[in-house]
Order: C-alpha cells, then sequence, then structure tokens
C-alpha cells in the first residue's frame, strides 16, 4: 500500500493537495471496508434496511441488507430471511391499480382492480422502561371499501414475508402454547386498518351487538360464527373474498418485521395499549390506567405495516382450530384446520379487560365459536388474485 506522497513521486506528479468532501450524515454509517464494520455499524445499517422494507422501498432495502450480509460476512440470519421476505413479496404483490393519492384525496377507481392510496403515520418504539426512544414516519398503501351509507372499510397492504412465529423460551411470561418457535412464509394479503367497528358491522350486518356502543369502537359480543357470517355478507356485497386471519397471518401483520414481545418493543403501557394497566406491568414499565371499556380505534400508535389496536382493546378472532403447541403447524401461512380442537377457534391479541402479558405478539387463547364477550372482537382479511 502507498501513501499519497509517494504515488506522486513515482508517477512525477506534481505537488497535491487533498481535500475532503462531507458525505450527507445519512449516508455516514454506510460500510466502505466491510471487514472493518462494527457491531454498532451494522445495526445502524440493518435499522435503516429495515425502515425501507416497511415503508416498502424494496429495491432500497435489497441494497442495504445485502450490505449488512456483507459486513456480516454471510453470518447475518436476519439479512438472510430479510432478502427471502423481499424476494417473495415481489412474487406475491397483486396487479393493482396503484396511484399516488394520499389519504382522503379521491380517484376514478376501473371496475375489477384497486385504487391503492397511500397513507402516512408515526411509529414508536419504547424500551423495558416503556420510555419512548424512536419514532419514525412511515408510509403504508390501502384501498377504500365502500359499505354505504358513507361508512367505508380501510384494507392496509401487507407484504409477503418470512417470520419467526411463536415465542423464544427466553421470552418473559409466555406459555409453552407458544412452543416451537418455528419458521413461516406468509404470502401478500389486505388486512383491516382497525378491527371491525360498530359502524361497520351495523352497515352489513343491521344490527349492533356490543355492550359499550359507539360507532368507532370495536364491535363485540360477536362470536366466532357471527364474525364468518359478516365475512360471507361482505365477500357478497363486494365480490370479493372477505375472511377472518389465519393464526399465522394475524402474528406476521401484529409483529411486523419486529421480533420483540410486543410490536412497541420489550413492553406496552398504557399511553400506547388499552389493557388494565393497574396489575404488575410487563418488564420494567411503569403502573398506568384501568379504562373498563373498549377505546375507539386509532386511538393508539400503529405498528410498521400501519396496523392500529393489534395489543389490547378486543380480542381477535382467527379462522384455525385450538391446539397445545405448535408441533406440526402449518408453515405456509395457512389456517391450521387440522388435528387439535375443532370445536374451539383461536383468539389473539389481548383486551381492555386484560393484564399485559395477554397482549403479548404471541400470546394465543381460544374460545368455542359460539361465545360471546364484550372483549372479544375481530378483523378482516382479503387476498387479492
Amino acid at each position: 500500500m502507498h501513501t499519497v506522497p509517494e504515488l506522486v513521486r513515482e508517477h512525477h506528479r506534481g505537488k497535491q493537495t487533498p481535500y475532503i468532501i462531507a458525505e450527507p450524515v445519512n449516508k455516514s454509517h454506510l460500510i466502505l471496508v466491510p471487514q472493518y464494520a462494527s457491531l454498532a455499524d451494522i445495526a445502524t445499517l440493518r435499522n435503516d434496511a429495515y425502515g425501507a422494507e416497511v415503508e416498502g422501498n424494496l429495491s432500497l432495502a435489497e441494497q442495504l441488507w445485502i450490505r449488512v450480509l456483507v459486513a456480516a460476512s454471510g453470518q447475518d440470519i436476519q439479512a438472510v430471511r430479510a432478502l427471502q421476505r423481499i424476494a417473495l413479496s415481489r412474487q406475491n404483490l397483486p396487479n393493482l391499480v396503484t396511484q399516488d393519492v394520499k389519504e382522503g384525496g379521491k380517484g376514478e377507481q376501473e371496475k375489477g382492480s384497486f385504487l391503492l392510496q397511500t397513507f402516512q403515520f408515526e411509529t414508536v418504539t419504547v424500551d423495558a422502561k416503556g420510555t419512548i426512544t424512536n419514532r419514525r414516519n412511515l408510509e403504508a398503501k390501502y384501498f377504500v371499501e365502500d359499505l354505504g351509507n358513507g361508512v367505508t372499510l380501510e384494507m392496509v397492504q401487507i407484504p409477503g414475508g418470512t417470520f419467526m412465529m411463536g415465542s423464544p423460551a427466553t421470552e418473559a411470561k409466555r406459555y409453552d402454547s407458544e412452543s416451537p418457535q418455528h419458521q413461516v412464509t406468509v404470502p401478500a394479503f389486505f388486512m383491516g386498518r382497525y378491527p371491525v367497528t360498530q359502524v361497520q358491522y351495523q352497515a352489513i350486518v343491521g344490527s349492533n351487538p356490543s355492550n359499550f356502543k359507539r360507532a368507532n369502537c370495536p364491535v363485540e359480543q360477536v362470536n366466532w360464527n357471527e364474525a364468518v357470517e359478516f365475512c360471507k355478507r361482505l365477500s357478497q356485497k363486494t365480490g370479493r373474498n372477505y375472511r377472518l386471519p389465519s393464526e399465522a397471518e394475524w402474528e406476521y401483520a401484529c409483529r411486523a418485521i419486529t421480533s420483540t414481545p410486543f410490536y412497541f418493543g420489550e413492553t406496552i403501557t398504557t399511553d400506547l395499549v388499552n389493557y388494565d394497566g393497574t396489575v404488575t406491568p410487563y418488564a420494567s414499565a411503569p403502573k398506568g390506567v384501568y379504562r373498563k371499556e373498549t377505546a375507539e380505534v386509532g386511538k393508539f400508535p400503529p405498528n410498521a405495516f400501519g396496523l392500529y389496536d393489534m395489543h389490547g382493546n378486543v380480542w381477535e378472532w382467527c379462522q384455525d382450530y385450538s391446539h397445545d403447541n405448535y408441533q406440526g403447524a402449518p408453515t405456509d401461512g395457512s389456517a391450521w384446520l387440522t388435528g387439535g380442537n375443532s370445536t374451539t377457534r383461536l383468539l389473539r391479541g389481548g383486551s381492555w379487560i386484560l393484564n399485559p402479558e395477554f397482549c403479548l405478539c404471541a400470546i394465543r387463547f381460544w374460545n368455542t365459536p359460539g361465545n360471546r364477550n364484550d372483549n372479544i372482537g375481530f378483523r378482516l382479511v382479503v387476498v387479492l388474485a
């Protein structure tokens, strides 16, 4: 290796004056010499790659994940899985009509197509004490379903990908039913931005069974059979196949590329989620309030996919039968409708009445299809060909 003065003498060049060009601050972590990359360099690059991925910028995300993989000498499993997710997303994203229409905008929609719009939102990350350590401004795409009489339904685009379903053995307050943690590949789909609200349920069914009657609160007191009937009626009205999510789709959508106990991070607080905050907190979070009722949808921050109320508020019905654990579970994102107990169905997400540990990403409960409760609701999924 030569120094600049040596090179000048060797090639008989005149005196040269070195100068420095300052790169933008947002490029300061890009790794020029991979073998000298520090763990902090790789962690920063990984965060940027995650951000690009959830924003839907797959080309940038792919480049950043490749940089992570190179810097980690090919040993970064998160980068490998991310590149698999990106490849799957490109294969599975439906061919939709996409226009750059901001939230609240209008546009003509072609028959048989979907007009994708964009909305902006802010996500937050917290540490084990529940202190917000990071805020990010993100975007997601969605389409609007007209339910009539001014009532609409917003369906958010969820990219396909691969994730680890269940909880690791080291996660606090976990249950054996969340084992073994296993890799699942989920094709792209659309999911309700919020749980189904009372005004939406009323628009399709013509009645509102909820105990806490407010138009924009989640519908509750709806059993699994009634949730399925709602999906059938909505499908007939729209010509699209609406249904309940599989358990794998639900957890994948809830996590939104995170692997922490909650999509917010290491814990939750009642500033972020509607649950009973007067009991023992999760991790080192402070105690909070107990609202003793459902909250209006969209009151709390969303996850990185732009989905609201995936933790707390109301339990959400899934398609699957209940099983004691994940031994033999599907790995393709489909509902598990073999073996297990066919007389019960899965619930995910926790509710307003429960402790924080019952709101974890991986928590799984079940109930009989005919059971109603004022802390049980549901959320919709649709897959577009």
